[in-house]
C-alpha cells in the first residue's frame, strides 16, 4: 500500500491528498514567494498524478508570470499550491499538510531576494545567491 499525505488550508474548504512518498521541501526566498506567504515559502514537489484536490470551487488561481499560477483558498487565503503549467508536477505548500512528513528542508532557492530581516544559517545548500 502507498503512502497517503493528506492537508488542507486553514479553513479546510480545500483539501488535498497526496499518494506516494515526498521528497525533501526547498525553501523559497523569491519575492513573490516572500509577498504572497508573508515570509519564505516551503514546498515539494509532487507528481500531478499523485494529487487529488477537492474543494476546486474555493480554490482560487492567480496567474502570476506567463506559465506559473498560484492555487489559494478563496475563504481564508491559504497559499498552498505553485504550479508551472509546463511541467507534470506541482508543488504544494509544507506548512498546509495534516500529519508529520518526516521530510526536512533539502536547500534554499533564490536567496538572493531574501528579505533583509533574517539570516539563512541552517548549513543548507543555497540557489541564486
Amino acid at each position: 500500500m502507498a503512502e497517503q499525505h493528506e492537508g488542507s488550508c486553514l479553513c479546510g474548504a480545500v483539501a488535498f491528498t497526496v499518494i506516494g512518498s515526498l521528497a525533501p521541501p526547498d525553501a523559497c526566498h523569491c519575492s513573490q514567494c516572500r509577498k504572497q506567504s508573508g515570509h519564505y515559502w516551503a514546498a515539494i514537489e509532487v507528481e500531478r498524478a499523485a494529487l487529488t484536490i477537492t474543494g476546486d470551487d474555493s480554490l482560487n488561481w492567480f496567474q502570476s508570470s506567463p506559465d506559473v499560477r498560484r492555487g489559494v483558498c478563496r475563504t481564508c487565503g491559504s497559499f498552498l499550491f505553485w504550479d508551472r503549467l509546463t511541467l507534470d508536477t506541482i508543488d504544494v505548500a509544507m506548512g498546509a499538510f495534516d500529519t508529520p512528513t518526516g521530510q526536512r528542508l533539502r536547500k534554499h532557492i533564490f536567496v538572493a531576494d531574501k528579505g533583509d530581516y533574517y539570516d539563512i544559517a541552517d548549513g543548507l545548500p543555497q540557489q541564486g545567491a
